[in-house]
């Protein structure tokens, strides 16, 4: 048992205890508040000038598919053999020695959502993991925790400059549509018994249709935006929008639909047309028209230690400090699916929590040190 006393604490719902006390037990969060008893057994962290906050969680990266330093050896998260690979699962490409691992707990990110990359149409499945472990399955917190779709340039990029489908828009949509009407078949002839049989891509694409996971969409311009909620009323989809770069130009539109949105990389360079309105201001348009989003980094795209400070930016930029905590704690864990167990410090949920020199929002805070599941996995407490 961990009892750590007297700093102010962050939970993640919204609440800030001054003088808190954060009760460990057996991984889990025991007690958090004002006004805790601390057993005589348990084992103090004096917190007194410091804050603490549920660990990060970043939504939507490559760690570990795209290891940093291995140069195409870690390129493991574009299956470019084909424009549509629901076969594909991020977790078989998984190094858990990649150094993003290390750099996301001294920094605070506990929990990471891996994907696939956004070359195909269709990219595969996703897992949610810890950023502690050697062995991935060990690692994991929900998997699969969705299936990674891609519309817009990037798609065409790779597969109509091969002179195959999809060269344009129409054909990104159009053998998205494919893949789903094979998979309502295939999912038809299961259930009537009638498969002669198995096929993996139908079978986790099905999982999509049953509404199991949800399909998450690559789309940056509000054309591609669009496209992905015409599909989700086509299909009966449930599905997040990944980068919606240009949501803020048709976020009226946007709310009409019950989706969650992450945004990011925003601190990158305008590398192409579909980034030319890039910027914080699409956060603070979503979060006037009520839309649940979540900051990324897209690690390695920008790396995972920036994932506070794109929080910070966007606080700067005019975005509500506390919806800017909230899209890398909380409504990050709600994006992924897993807010009962992460995303804020409450009775029952995992001991992953975060000391502070200061605010975590200050720009010379430093990240004293990191807990995962109770136990301290980076910093001075280690």
């Amino acid at each position: 048992m961990k009892a750590i006393k007297n700093g102010t604490i962050l939970t993640g719902t919204g609440e800030t205890i001054k003088q808190g006390t954060l009760l460990i037990q057996d991984g889990k969060v025991l007690e958090v508040g004002q006004r805790v008893d601390t057993p005589a057994n348990a084992k103090l962290i004096d917190a007194t000038g410091k804050y603490i906050t549920p660990g990060l969680i970043d939504v939507h990266t490559h760690i570990g598919v795209f290891s940093e330093g291995l140069g195409r050896t870690g390129h493991d998260f574009n299956e470019t053999t084909a424009a549509a690979t629901p076969y594909i699962r991020a977790i078989d490409g998984i190094y858990p020695f990649d150094q993003g691992f290390e750099d996301a707990r001294q920094s605070g990110v506990t929990t990471v959502q891996i994907m696939p990359g956004s070359a195909n149409v269709i990219g595969g499945e996703m897992v949610t993991v810890k950023t502690v472990g050697t062995v991935v399955d060990e690692m994991i917190v929900r998997s699969p925790s969705g299936m990674k779709a891609a519309f817009g340039e990037n798609p065409k990029n790779v597969h109509g400059g091969k002179g195959k489908l999809p060269v344009t828009r129409m054909g990104v949509a159009a053998l998205f549509r494919q893949q789903l009407y094979q998979a309502q078949d295939y999912l038809k002839r299961f259930e009537k018994g009638e498969l002669e049989k198995r096929d993996l891509g139908m079978e986790q694409l099905a999982k999509v249709l049953r509404k199991e996971i949800p399909l998450r969409v690559h789309a940056h311009r509000a054309d591609d935006i669009a496209t992905v909620l015409r599909m989700v009323d086509e299909f009966d989809l449930e599905a997040t929008i990944e980068h919606c770069t240009e949501g803020h130009l048709i976020a009226d539109h946007i709310a009409k639909y019950n989706v969650k949105v992450s945004v990011g990389p925003t601190m990158t360079s305008r590398t192409k047309q579909e980034l030319v309105n890039k910027g914080w201001h699409t956060l603070i348009e979503l979060e006037k028209h009520g839309i649940p989003f979540s900051i990324t980094t897209d690690h390695p795209v920008v790396t995972i230690n920036h994932l506070v400070t794109s929080a910070i930016q966007a606080v700067k930029a005019g975005l509500s400090e506390q919806s800017a905590f909230q899209a890398i704690t909380l409504r990050a864990a709600e994006h992924i699916g897993v807010e009962q167990q992460v995303g804020s410090l409450e009775k029952g949920k995992d001991g992953d929590f975060v000391i502070w020199s200061d605010h975590p929002f200050t720009a010379t805070a430093q990240v004293e040190a990191t807990y995962i599941n109770g136990k301290c996995v980076t910093g001075s407490h280690c």
